[in-house]
């Protein structure tokens, strides 16, 4: 058995390339040793910035022949007096064997003709030479680049290819390359180091890179990315800032870690924690440092509480140069720092509501005005949702006021740089200006959640107006025909509608969408004469824009798509899901219970039974009691009065506004299991499709009120076994 190696060298490869490319690039190997009977051991893929490396243990040397057996025409065309007509020649001839070598077998359409052919196996260097190209070919990325004169794409310009089976080069041209790159045996160390260095076999490759000073196993040197950082900041009895996208990022940028400290100016800490932390982590790919058990304050205007001044970086340097990197690294973060210093002083020395007016000078959107009146129309969504939420009378106080400044710190010199700091340096400023602090954590909480897994807003009057924010956004951009269309949401409509039904749905709150959407529509066509909006196609269209952020949240959830599909499908009325969209969200999670605890099968049988039959019934989806629908001196047998006591006990459950009333609901179906059972089979069972007008009019009623409160928990007909 061989060993393979596949090595692709690069120029500095962008730190999310390798993430995106490793699982292609496993895809595409184990794909082609599957097609082409190339049975192996352990395969592994790894990356260091400067290369992409595939090994596969346990080859064999060779592909296994392929034996293949052939019908051809029926005996009798084939042979004529036992000599082999041309169909039969032509036959072998196309399955590669003498005519001589063929056999007759019966079949049930009588004899025919059968060869056996052997497709004898290649060998793996040649298949694996055929391979290489193709799997480079087809890794996808973002912002591939052509170079030189060639027409080759890549990440980055390749520059070495090593391709070997054990001691074996395996011989391979990559076409459309400039300068042409041939595969070899010759590798390359770290970045500092010029030399080429050649491997005797492939099994030498992970011990011969460590020794030229990289660290070519993705997992080990994250292993040992994280333990450095973690033993770090203990030794300074500190938590280490690190996100995991920042960590992952750092183990992409270097190929032979070196942990090394800064400093930071004592000074600096008067900056606010998230501007330190900012421009460390997303401008630099710094870890700063927390201290334990510090609690930070989002308006905290000061870092000196929470943040050491001194932080860690994963460096790609040589031991010997670490004191050069340290220093080149603190006199670039003090030069940010002192930007961000500067910044803060001229934001101070301006008031909020001086910066509420500037907003006028800047556009939002084409056709949608400025930002002051996107903040207007912001404030007349906050001012609709205060009068319809629960909201006690402070918060309610906040989130309007709140809901008119929130904006302010768009213009702010520091949002300016640090576009990730708007709302929370809107809120600091706020409060160092007076403001209650009720409203500047409003203004500062209004961007929460900035995307999937992130914090929601913890003050009511901050959910309030993140509420706003998006619902202000999605019918402005709706307005001016936007749609998100495929990968393309250069709004993130998507993500403000997730964020919209995630922040109703940790409240507990109830609001109706659909009243609020078609009231705002005709506000926004009032303000905006100039986009020609049809105000109920505006609220209809995002009425089922927001059934989709619904339907993919609960997936997302780990919901089943069919239960899903039966509270939140298009073929459901959706003005009851986006009356209250946590209603859907407390019966899928029902439902998917009630699969794992094994009952939904039991309610599911009730339900579909009778709607099949109940398709046939007049009544209204709508309908829920039996009064006056069910005459009872048109029973025939026991069975019918079963099954309207089932009904009967089903209806003011229905009718309940608790939330228990679905698990009840659930129960009492399942519990009607032996009644409708009785009404379809045994000696009490009736025949629903009678001739008797009357009595077969009665009986679809019975069946389709079942299906009616059936339905006020979920539409079965959409749930699959």
């Amino acid at each position: 058995m061989a060993t393979f190696l596949l090595e692709i060298g690069t120029e500095e490869l962008p730190a999310d390339f390798a993430r995106l490319a490793l699982p292609q690039l496993e895809a595409l190997v184990r794909q082609t040793l599957a097609e082409e009977r190339l049975p192996s051991g352990a395969l592994q893929v790894t990356s260091t910035p400067r290369r992409l490396a595939v090994l596969v243990e346990g080859l064999p040397q060779h592909q296994a022949d392929r034996h293949e057996e052939h019908k051809g025409p029926p005996a009798a065309q084939a042979f004529k007096d036992g000599v082999a007509t041309q169909a039969a020649i032509g036959f072998a001839r196309r399955c590669g064997v003498d005519p001589s070598a063929l056999e007759i077998r019966d079949t049930p359409k009588g004899p025919f003709v059968f060869a056996r052919s052997t497709l004898l196996g290649r060998a793996t260097s040649a298949v694996l030479a055929e391979a290489i190209p193709i799997w480079l070919q087809a890794l996808q990325g973002r912002r591939f680049m052509r170079w030189g004169v060639g027409e080759s794409r890549f990440s980055r310009p390749v520059r070495w290819l090593v391709a070997l089976l054990d001691q074996q080069v395996i011989p391979v041209t990559l076409a459309g390359t400039d300068p042409e790159v041939t595969s070899g045996r010759i590798t390359r160390g770290h970045r500092l180091d010029p030399g080429r260095h050649p491997l005797a076999a492939a099994t030498d490759y992970q011990a011969t890179l460590r020794t030229l000073g990289v660290l070519v196993d993705r997992q080990e040197r994250g292993e040992l990315i994280r333990s450095a950082i973690e033993q770090g900041a203990a030794t300074r009895q500190a938590s280490p800032d690190l996100p995991e996208d920042l960590f992952e990022e750092l183990v992409d940028l270097v190929e032979a870690p070196l942990l090394i400290e800064g400093q930071i100016e004592t000074r600096f800490l008067a900056l606010p924690p998230e501007v330190l932390a900012t421009v460390m982590r997303a401008h630099q790919r710094y870890v700063p440092l927390k201290l334990r058990q510090a609690e930070q304050d989002p308006l905290a205007l000061s870092a000196e509480a929470t943040l050491l001044p001194s932080f860690l970086c994963i460096s790609n340097g040589r031991e010997e140069s670490s004191a050069t990197i340290r220093r080149g690294n603190e006199r670039v973060l003090k030069a940010r720092l002192a930007d961000a210093e500067f910044f803060l002083g001229v934001d101070r020395a301006c008031p909020s509501q001086e910066r509420l007016q500037q907003l006028e000078r800047v556009q939002f959107a084409e056709g949608l005005g400025s930002l002051r009146q996107r903040s207007e129309r912001l404030s007349w969504m906050a001012e609709h949702l205060i009068a319809t939420l629960p909201l006690a009378s402070a918060a309610a106080s906040a989130a309007a006021r709140a809901a008119s400044l929130c904006k302010h710190d768009l213009v702010s010199q520091m949002v300016g740089e640090f576009p990730e700091l708007q709302g929370s340096m809107g809120g600091k400023y706020l409060l160092a200006e007076g403001e209650n602090r009720a409203t500047a954590l409003a203004v500062a909480e209004h961007y929460l959640p900035r995307g999937a897994g992130d914090a929601l807003p913890v003050s009511e009057a901050g959910a309030v107006v993140a509420i706003a924010d998006r619902l202000e956004l999605l019918l402005s951009i709706f307005a001016k025909g936007e749609r998100p269309s495929g990968s393309s949401d250069p709004y993130a409509l998507r993500r403000a509608g997730n964020g919209l039904l995630q922040i109703l749905w940790q409240r507990g709150w109830v609001l109706d969408l659909d009243a609020l959407l078609a009231q705002a529509a005709q506000q926004w066509q009032a303000w905006l004469p100039a986009l020609s909006i049809e105000a109920s196609a505006l609220s209809s269209d995002l009425g089922e824009f927001l059934r989709q952020r619904v339907a993919s949240l609960l997936e997302e959830q780990g919901i089943a798509i069919d239960l899903v599909q039966a509270v939140a499908g298009e073929s459901l009325p959706i003005q009851r899901l986006l009356q209250d969209p946590g209603d859907a969200r407390e019966r899928a999670t029902l439902l998917a219970r009630l699969r794992q605890q094994g009952q939904l099968t039991a309610v599911q049988a009730v339900v579909t039974r009778a709607t099949r039959l109940a398709a046939q019934s007049e009544l209204g989806v709508d309908i829920l009691s039996a009064d006056a629908l069910i005459d009872r001196s048109l029973f025939a047998s026991p069975s019918e009065a079963g099954m309207l006591a089932v009904i009967q006990t089903l209806e003011p459950i229905t009718q309940r506004p608790d939330q228990g009333r679905y698990a009840d609901l659930a129960a009492a179906l399942a519990a009607g299991a032996e009644a409708l059972a009785a009404f379809f089979d045994g000696e009490q069972s009736v025949m629903v499709m009678c001739d008797q007008l009357e009595v077969r009019r009665n009986r679809l009623n019975l069946l389709a009120l079942l299906r009616n409160q059936a339905s006020v928990l979920a539409d079965f007909s959409r749930i699959q076994g």
